[in-house]
């Protein structure tokens, strides 16, 4: 099976927040996912749409298919590096602060087009389809004879 893989390194953001949103995202397929968050107002959400419009091109262009035909495999958001910086306190005391980073990696997968083809095949007869009465009509029938 063709994959492509995207990896995204140190993007300025943690990945708590990214990850409030990677559970409902991974469900999607990727062009879904795009539009759906097109429309988030969040950082977190545009992050997500430009990593998943990477992957969704580099597949495109590495598999040669169409943006339609691609699936997740592997959609992960890893802890990234962390940058340490301190603030004076109380009694000179220093108060760290932490901004930390995220990793973004997606792994796509080209499938086949497993649509059903509906054709029209005017040969089945009634005979040929089974019809199956419910239960309860099955029972009033038996008591009115």
């Amino acid at each position: 099976m063709e994959e492509s893989i995207t990896y995204l390194k140190n993007i300025a953001i943690p990945s708590k927040k990214l990850r409030f949103y990677l559970s409902a995202v991974k469900k999607m397929s990727p062009v879904t996912a795009l539009d759906h968050l097109f429309y988030g107002r969040q950082k977190a959400t545009k992050v997500l749409y430009q990593a998943i419009k990477s992957a969704v091109s580099n597949a495109k262009q590495s598999l040669k298919v169409n943006d339609d035909l691609l699936k997740f495999r592997l959609f992960t958001i890893e802890e990234g590096q962390k940058l340490k910086r301190y603030r004076p306190g109380g009694r000179r005391t220093p108060k760290p602060i932490i901004k930390r980073k995220s990793h973004i990696k997606i792994i796509l997968v080209k499938t086949e087009n497993n649509k059903l083809q509906i054709t029209n095949d005017k040969s089945i007869t009634k005979s040929k389809l089974q019809v199956k009465k419910p239960a309860f009509a099955k029972a009033s029938a038996g008591k009115e004879k």
